[in-house]
């Protein structure tokens, strides 16, 4: 993209939750109309979006539709199907660009492109059938993170196995539902930070500052900005991210998981090719947010400052919720963003608040 998209043009978003309604907000702010495609009509960016196509990720005419009206196209969540980013590709820009999108939905792919890029992550063995992972269990000493290498995510799809016997994961392949599987080796860490990062259509990249995530039951739970880490490490996570961004000729915001090993060297956890729980603190704590700097970056424009105005706490409502917001609205210091989502179910997210340090 030569120049950047004038106000008034389309951005086009597949994926309606509610890093979708952010992304739609935020491109409101800066002139933007949005059009949203999503299987599920009461979706919470529709419910703010231009434009909602109601339809599956396949359907022709919808996606037809969606690349009519837009101007550039992105997606707010990892697991839109590869082939339909590729096709839209062909009429309409597509950011994060699909081998992006390729090489985050698969844990093996993703882990093999990063120790490729001389990145480090924790040990890991491809489970393609029972005796596969028998063999993988009794070469980590019967520990690790069983993982579907597709899908799941916030806990979904994985199984976590400490000083198990080959005996103890009979039968799991096929309670895992006999998919492609990848196992993790444990790794001694003080603490799990992410870096948010964005490169925009010219190459230039900014990232954010490190957050510190606590995460319960596999759901991020609370992300405290500073991360009470060091400088050096801070520096080596936003490196990384930025060696990584470059690596995949990527436009739009990342999201990159790292532990922090006793040493304080960061290794990488997980990619996410899109804005990120962990880097919802932004739109409170920085002027420019993760969300307003996705828009920016797949619209052409210039990368907007990282600098962090406060330090904060972000914390996920997950489940019920409603009987905290009188407390939580009284502080002044504290952001709500609430997702309209009508039902609240144990674990799901249905909302976040930031509370500013001043």
């Amino acid at each position: 993209m030569s120049k950047p998209l004038p106000p008034g043009s389309t951005i086009g978003i597949l994926g309606g939750g509610q890093l979708g309604r952010m992304l739609v907000t935020a491109a409101a702010r800066l002139g933007y109309r949005t059009a949203v495609l999503e299987p599920q009509e009461d979706c919470p960016a529709g419910q703010v979006a231009g434009e909602l196509i109601a339809t599956a990720y396949d359907d022709p005419h919808g996606l037809k539709r969606l690349s009519e009206i837009s101007d550039v196209i992105t997606y707010e969540f990892e697991n839109v199907p590869v082939i339909t980013a590729r096709s839209l590709a062909e009429a309409k820009p597509v950011y994060p660009p699909p081998e992006a999108l390729e090489a985050a939905q698969d844990r093996l792919a993703e882990k093999l492109f990063l120790n490729s890029s001389g990145i480090e992550t924790a040990p890991f063995k491809s489970v393609d059938d029972q005796a596969g992972l028998e063999a993988a269990l009794e070469a980590f000493g019967g520990n690790g993170v069983l993982k579907t290498r597709r899908f799941g995510y916030d806990g979904k799809g994985q199984r976590v196995f400490r000083d198990a016997t080959v005996a103890e994961a009979n039968n799991v392949f096929a309670e895992m539902g006999s998919v492609p599987l990848i196992l993790e080796g444990f790794v001694q860490f003080d603490r799990e930070i992410s870096v948010i990062a964005a490169r925009g259509t010219d190459g230039s990249v900014a990232s954010y500052d490190p957050a510190e995530n606590i995460h319960r039951g596999g759901i991020l739970h609370q992300s405290i900005v500073p991360a009470a880490c060091s400088a050096d490490t801070a520096a080596a996570a936003r490196s990384i991210a930025e060696q990584i961004l470059t690596s995949l000729d990527y436009v739009g915001v990342i999201g990159v998981e790292f532990f922090v090993l006793p040493d304080g060297r960061p290794i990488v956890n997980e990619i996410a090719p899109r804005v990120h729980n962990s880097g919802h603190w932004t739109e409170a704590a920085c002027s420019c947010s993760q969300f307003e700097q996705h828009i920016r970056a797949v619209a052409g424009m210039p990368l907007g400052t990282t600098r962090r105005l406060a330090d904060c706490e972000m914390e996920n409502f997950l489940g019920a919720y409603e009987h905290r917001l009188p407390i939580l609205a009284s502080e002044p210091d504290v952001v709500l963003n609430l997702y309209g989502k009508a039902e609240a179910r144990p674990g799901r997210k249905m909302g976040h608040f930031t509370r500013l340090k001043r």
